[in-house]
């Protein structure tokens, strides 16, 4: 269980957004969510979804307003929403802590999994280079966590190789985009997407029984 911990690790700092609502009890634990507010290198901000046990929060001061380091894994879930099924993510809190000092590097995230569906290549209107690319990461009893990733420049063209079932490793951050959504023709909503925008990627080739692994590097500045 410890080597499915290694996989999956975040790290962010923020400021809390909105207090803690009760989202579920297993074996008798509860688990409370909120949002956190991380700010990125262009001073805009990125919502975060976090989900907290009630053993973790004791003695700990979460009013909107003050300021925490948040550490754990981030965990998907499909959630029935509006009659149909809805991939959630959140960030499960394995360690809460307050925020004494920002640190240059407020959000970062480590996966290690297997592309689960052929990764998707486009451009933007203003021809920039986009690869969008759903990541199954395993957990503990047989589970797994589906997280989809975005891609940039040559981390995006590179993705045009990749194939399902390929074991890949990512660097990058954790981030909710706006977006608006086409209800009829008169009228669109607005909806948040949550993804993993990738700075650094590294294809995992298992060379030999032994284990050794041949690795190939793609590092990209990505979005801010």
């Amino acid at each position: 269980m410890d080597n499915l911990m290694l996989n999956n690790k975040i790290y962010l700092e923020g400021t809390i957004a909105t207090g803690l609502e009760f989202s579920h009890e297993m074996y008798g634990e509860g688990f409370y969510t909120f949002g956190l507010e991380v700010i990125r290198l262009s001073d805009s901000k990125d919502l975060l979804n976090v989900t907290i046990s009630e053993r973790l929060i004791t003695n700990m001061d979460l009013a909107i307003g003050n300021d925490i380091i948040v550490e754990g894994q981030l965990r998907s879930y499909n959630k029935f929403v509006d009659g149909s099924n809805k991939l959630i993510l959140t960030v499960f809190a394995r360690n809460i802590e307050p925020c004494i000092e920002r640190t240059k590097n407020p959000n970062e995230i480590f996966l290690d999994g297997y592309i689960c569906k052929e990764p998707v290549y486009r451009t933007t209107p203003f021809g920039r280079e986009i690869a969008d690319v759903l990541l199954a990461v395993n957990r503990a009893y047989n589970k797994s966590d589906y997280i989809p990733t975005i891609a940039w420049g040559r981390n995006s063209r590179f993705c045009q190789t990749l194939e399902v079932g390929d074991n890949i490793r990512i660097w990058g951050r954790l981030q909710s985009r706006e977006y608006q959504k086409k209800v009829s023709d008169t009228e669109s909503i607005k909806k948040i997407a949550y993804e993993v925008s990738i700075s650094k990627m590294e294809k995992v080739n298992k060379e030999n029984e032994e284990g050794i692994d041949a690795e190939v590097t793609l590092e990209d500045q990505g979005a801010v």
